[in-house]
C-alpha cells in the first residue's frame, strides 16, 4: 500500500504542481497565444487558488502580496484575474479537475 504524502505548504504544492503540468501540458495552449504564461504556471496557480479556498481576484491579490509564491511559479508579471478563469475553462475542457 502506497502512501501519498500531504501538504500544507502552498509554496511546496506550487513546485509540485508545476512539475506535473509539464509532465501533461504544452507550454502553451496554441502556438498564436499571447506567450505571457505558461499553461503549467496557469494550472498551478489554479490549484493553488483551490487549496487557499479563494476566488479568482483574492488569488491574484495574494500573488501581488506574496514574491515567494510568484518566484516557485516563474511568474515575472501578474496574471489577471480573468486569464486564470479563462484558463480554468479551457483546461477542465482538456479533462483537467481542480478538485
Amino acid at each position: 500500500m502506497s502512501h501519498r504524502s500531504m501538504t500544507k505548504s502552498p509554496l511546496a504544492l506550487a513546485r509540485a504542481a508545476m512539475q506535473a503540468a509539464r509532465k501533461v501540458l504544452p507550454d502553451y495552449s496554441h502556438p498564436k497565444s499571447p506567450h505571457k504564461f505558461t499553461q503549467h504556471q496557469l494550472f498551478a496557480c489554479l490549484v493553488l487558488k483551490q487549496f487557499l479556498c479563494t476566488d479568482y481576484r483574492g488569488f491574484v491579490q495574494l500573488l501581488a502580496e506574496w514574491s515567494d509564491l510568484r518566484q516557485a511559479l516563474s511568474l515575472e508579471r501578474l496574471p489577471h484575474y480573468s486569464t486564470l478563469c479563462r484558463a480554468h475553462g479551457r483546461l477542465l475542457k482538456k479533462g483537467l479537475s481542480f478538485s
